[in-house]
């Protein structure tokens, strides 16, 4: 006989229905996201990574590739992701898990992104992607914008001297002796000042489009790196004779002379100092360029609040560039949708 207090059929579906009506995105995310068309990517990383016979089954790539969306939609830790599919339902209903199926632990999530990050898999996701909305024309007669932000991780607690070593390029030698105390020390975050205060982490450098607003390349570097030394390398062939913006601190003559030869048109904010004040034409320019400038700030505006922060829990800048992919993939399936819907 049916314990009366065991939730039924109609019990669960129309708890998902009332999660529906308060704006839940993840049925539509499910359902707009082409997630088959990631599974030959990830599946062969995963057959190069293969030990041999024995163990118990591979979860599925693509369930596995929806908890690390998850996981970047919400910013959980991997403890608290297995804990949050076990707990909640519109979790399992988006990665089609039934009551009585197993949940991932966090040993295995965490290995399937250290898999996925070290071959560089997320990566060519991003660019897989990236064709598909060329492919839909969703960037068809636009400009770029270029930025960066702070992606704060865990301060370190370091001594004067041993930060001093690190900033050389060396692992202090104390260490080097305790492979323990080293695998839990990041050698590759930096600190940066901004705004009066002070930053340790990394920085994700954007490209994205004047009107889409969904990134169109990224990449990582730790957070002492001036925003113009990236530049270069987000600049390529889809921006030759269109227009480009960008705050002053891209406002260089080696960012200049890249887009002299390749026919864009300069729409970086007009830099000042103390011997060369801008003018009032000057003044004007940046006014209206910065009108279309700011529109890369809602970006990170999003990633701060509805990703609910751009802070992540890693050690090392190969995880920390992972993860920054992860999260600016998770923001185009989100921007994308809202292309879509609007």
């Amino acid at each position: 006989m049916k314990n009366m207090n065991e939730p039924g059929f109609f019990d669960i579906n129309n708890r998902l229905e009332k999660l529906d009506k308060h704006n839940n995105p993840l049925p539509r995310i499910n359902a707009m996201i082409e997630w088959e068309s990631f599974r030959r990517i990830i599946e062969k990383s995963i057959k190069r990574e293969a030990k041999g016979p024995g163990g118990r089954p591979r979860y599925d790539a693509i369930l596995m590739f929806k908890i690390l969306i998850l996981q970047r939609l919400y910013n959980i830790s991997d403890q608290q992701m297995e804990y949050q599919i076990t707990d909640r339902l519109s979790f399992s209903r988006f990665l089609g898990l039934k009551m009585e199926d197993t949940v991932p632990d966090q040993n295995t999530i965490w290995l399937f992104r250290e898999n996925l990050t070290r071959n560089k898999v997320i990566e060519r996701i991003f660019k897989k992607f990236d064709r598909v909305l060329e492919e839909k024309q969703m960037f068809v007669k636009e400009g770029s914008i270029i930025d960066a932000a702070i992606v704060e991780v865990p301060r370190q607690r370091n001594t004067p001297e041993e930060n001093h070593t690190i900033k050389e390029g060396q692992v202090p030698e104390e260490w080097k002796e305790n492979p323990d105390k080293l695998r839990q020390k990041d050698t590759c975050a930096r600190w940066v000042k901004k705004g009066g205060e002070n930053y340790y982490g990394y920085k994700n450098h954007i490209k994205a489009g004047q009107k889409s607003k969904l990134i169109r390349k990224y990449r990582v570097s730790d957070a002492s790196v001036h925003d113009s030394q990236m530049a270069k390398e987000l600049i390529d062939a889809n921006d030759n004779n269109k227009l480009l913006y960008g705050d002053s601190a891209y406002s260089t003559d080696e960012i200049r002379d890249i887009m002299s030869k390749r026919g864009i048109t300069d729409k970086i904010n007009v830099k000042g100092c103390r011997y060369k004040k801008l003018t009032k034409l000057d003044r004007e320019k940046n006014r209206k360029r910065s009108k279309i400038r700011c529109r890369i700030e809602h970006i990170f505006g999003f990633m701060t609040q509805s990703m609910k922060g751009i802070y992540i829990r890693s050690i090392g800048k190969v995880r920390a560039a992972g993860i920054i992919g992860l999260m600016n993939l998770t923001y185009n399936f989100q921007r994308y949708i809202q292309l879509v819907r609007a």
